[in-house]
């Protein structure tokens, strides 16, 4: 089971980086909810939609550093980059702890921090 947690995470996260939302919201549950660690919970696709539409300007580029599984639970460590609002590219490194449910990703805590521009 964990090696195809790593391989929809990974598949999940190439659909993001195409610009592919709802390929990405496919390999979610309905009711998936995602913490950002002292910053906001969202709750459902149509909330991560929201959050997708206005964050990710331009595609993200994600850097995985390392994957671990074992069970429902995976854990992604890395460095992604995001444009502004005026186009320049804002980097961070962050660590996602996904629980997986019948297949799917359904919770994610994510631990953000800026590394600058």
């Amino acid at each position: 089971m964990s090696e195809q947690h790593k391989q929809i995470l990974l598949k999940a996260n190439q659909a993001v980086t195409e610009g592919n939302h709802e390929g990405f919201l496919a390999y979610c549950t309905d009711d998936v909810t995602w913490t950002f660690v002292g910053d906001q919970v969202l709750k459902g696709k149509e909330a991560i939609r929201k959050y997708m539409a206005e964050t990710y300007l331009e595609p993200p580029v994600f850097n995985i550093e390392t994957i671990t599984a074992e069970g429902d639970f995976l854990a992604a460590v890395g460095k992604i980059s995001l444009k502004d609002k005026d186009g320049q590219a804002v980097h961070y490194e962050y660590c996602d702890v996904w629980k997986f449910r019948d297949g799917l990703m359904a919770e994610l805590k994510a631990f953000v921090i800026e590394t600058g521009k």
